[in-house]
């Protein structure tokens, strides 16, 4: 692809002028530099964010105890075989 010679610049710069005036021509240049700031500013954070790494919960080894046995609500009565009791969920998300 060519690169763009001085004559052709000074087409270009013409042509812009024509179309979109003389006055319009610094405004549209300063939004454009803003933008590209913006821009600027959003990808150096977006690297910040991935330069910071995830930290993940250590895996714990496992215990040599056995799992606690599920505590037995106070409802039961004293004496009664924890396999004899059911316990019941309430799902508060249901409608």
């Amino acid at each position: 692809m060519p690169s763009l010679g001085g004559w052709e610049l000074v087409i270009l710069i013409g042509v812009l002028v024509l179309i979109f005036g003389a006055r319009k021509l610094p405004e549209m240049a300063r939004s454009i530099g803003q933008s590209a700031r913006v821009f600027k500013g959003e990808m150096k954070g977006m690297k910040s964010d991935e330069q910071v790494p995830e930290q993940q919960p250590q895996p714990t080894a496992p215990s040599a105890l056995p799992p606690a046995a599920a505590p037995v609500p106070s409802t039961v009565p004293p004496g009664t075989p924890v396999d004899a009791v059911v316990v019941h969920r309430s799902n508060n998300n249901a409608s």
